[in-house]
């Protein structure tokens, strides 16, 4: 279809060759020509004598038809590209577009506290050390999965009180210092022990190498869990104990502190328990 459509509009898309457009944005194009081509024959207009009312009435169609606004500003590109193949860029100025619906946030899935000690009594009972050092790192220093398997042992500082995590690797080459609470020291030391080896990789697979994103995903899946409910769960209890965005932002390796800012949203658990005591 979007072959034919080309052939169509053979002549314009020529010149959008010559002006260095894709294959694929081409085909697009001519598609939605002819789209509109279609719906401008059946509402009595002409594609080759565009009117700028037929333009605005064309939006309005699309927004009608519950086409979302990027599709229609998609659609507006293509039919401004071809005002100006056809010398009536006129036609395009003032045109009012829909205005795009804010999608309400709360904050991203992260798990209870009762989900929390389930995970950590069933990897404790299941007697993987390494699993269970993993669960706790991931856990009590937000890290991402990317930034975990990435870790060499010298990234992590030991000490009797304290203790903490260098991401040297984190997302936009950006390098953190993280605190390594006590009880994740623990299991991860407790693993440490068990190891021979003198590979630098902080966690190992079962083939004594660097583990894998893919691994530890399908680790964390047997016990029904998504890696980022781990790190979720981290800002979450973060933002409730009342910590400031700007912190967070910076233990969590967010850039932007809008990012964060969803952490400190009511999760939509917490809505419903909120309309329940309100309107038991």
């Amino acid at each position: 279809m979007k072959n034919r459509c080309v052939e169509k509009f053979s002549d314009f898309a020529a010149v959008q060759i010559e002006r260095g457009k894709s294959a694929n944005t081409i085909k697009t194009y001519c598609y939605a020509l002819q789209t509109f081509a279609s719906w401008l024959h059946d509402s009595g207009g002409n594609i080759d004598k565009l009117t700028r009312i037929d333009l605005q009435q064309y939006i309005k169609h699309l927004e009608a038809a519950n086409r979302s606004a990027a599709t229609i500003g998609k659609v507006f590109a293509a039919i401004t590209s071809f005002a100006e193949f056809k010398g009536c860029t006129s036609i395009t100025e003032g045109i009012r577009f829909p205005v795009q619906r804010k999608t309400l946030h709360t904050a991203p899935k992260s798990l209870s506290r009762n989900e929390r000690n389930k995970l950590l009594r069933d990897a404790e009972r299941d007697g993987n050390i390494r699993n269970l050092a993993l669960i706790f790192t991931l856990l009590f220093t937000g890290l991402r999965v990317s930034e975990l398997v990435s870790l060499d042992r010298n990234d992590i500082k030991f000490g009797e009180r304290s203790g903490s995590v260098t991401v040297r690797k984190g997302k936009g080459d950006i390098s953190r210092v993280v605190p390594f609470p006590v009880d994740a020291r623990h299991y991860l030391f407790k693993y440490l022990e068990t190891r021979t080896d003198d590979e630098p990789a902080l966690f190992l697979s079962q083939y004594q190498q660097r583990i894998s994103v893919r691994s530890v995903q399908r680790m964390l899946k047997q016990y029904g869990i998504h890696p980022h409910q781990l790190r979720h769960t981290y800002c979450r209890e973060l933002a409730n104990s009342g910590m400031d965005l700007s912190s967070i932002a910076e233990l969590a390796g967010h850039s932007d502190t809008n990012t964060t800012r969803r952490y400190s949203k009511p999760s939509h658990s917490e809505l419903e328990q909120a309309i329940s005591r309100v309107f038991g």
